[in-house]
């Protein structure tokens, strides 16, 4: 989790003369945020699904896993404007560009992925709905399913375009799992389902 963060900026300096600036300025910039926020899982931070046997998944088509549900929270010092970023642990081994990926089976084969859906959040105790950005925090908009490649946060039920700052903000997160079909794979023996993300909390 980072507690400060930092930029660095060049700046060239000209003159209206006709010889070249014989001087250049470096700014450093950034902002120490007071604030310290902690994220955290009611519970475990496992999504265990078992063993499950391989007649049991689809040959032709994707096989979806029962939907779990995890409580999760982050707590502040004091009321801060953050954001979560999401990180795939294993990168590149998922089907889809936007979910998390479940590891390589058989060599370099992608088992499958899982995604991460917000529901009832509460910021301060009060109903907010998830939003997402794009660009790094410029813009936000309205987002029921939260995706890799951007920032999650909470907006007002009536304005999606903000993110607001909260002490506690509070969520119920439902883990979607899928595995790919079936027929791509060798599952003569076990196959271990790996699945592995981090949630970090940026300041805004």
């Amino acid at each position: 989790m980072r507690t400060f963060t930092s930029c660095l900026m060049l700046t060239l300096l000209f003159t209206p003369s006709v010889f070249a600036a014989s001087s250049i300025e470096l700014a450093v910039r950034g902002t120490i945020t007071p604030s310290a926020c902690t994220p955290a899982f009611a519970g475990s931070n496992i999504i265990e699904h078992g063993k499950i046997a391989a007649k049991d998944l689809r040959q032709d088509n994707p096989t979806s896993l029962p939907k779990v549900t995890v409580q999760f929270s982050i707590t502040c010092e004091a009321s801060t404007f953050f954001a979560i970023k999401p990180i795939d642990n294993r990168r590149a081994s998922s089907n889809s560009p936007f979910d998390f990926g479940l590891g390589f089976v058989n060599g370099d084969k992608k088992l499958g992925s899982f995604y991460l859906t917000p529901k009832n959040m509460l910021a301060d105790g009060i109903a907010v709905q998830s939003i997402a950005s794009m660009d790094g925090g410029s813009t936000w908009y309205a987002e029921w399913a939260w995706e890799l490649f951007t920032l999650w946060g909470a907006g007002a039920m009536d304005d999606p375009t903000t993110p607001l700052p909260s002490r506690v903000l509070e969520m119920d997160l439902e883990v979607g799992t899928t595995i790919a079909r079936a027929d791509r794979f060798d599952l003569s023996e076990e196959v271990a389902i790996d699945g592995s993300g981090t949630l970090e909390v940026v300041y805004l």
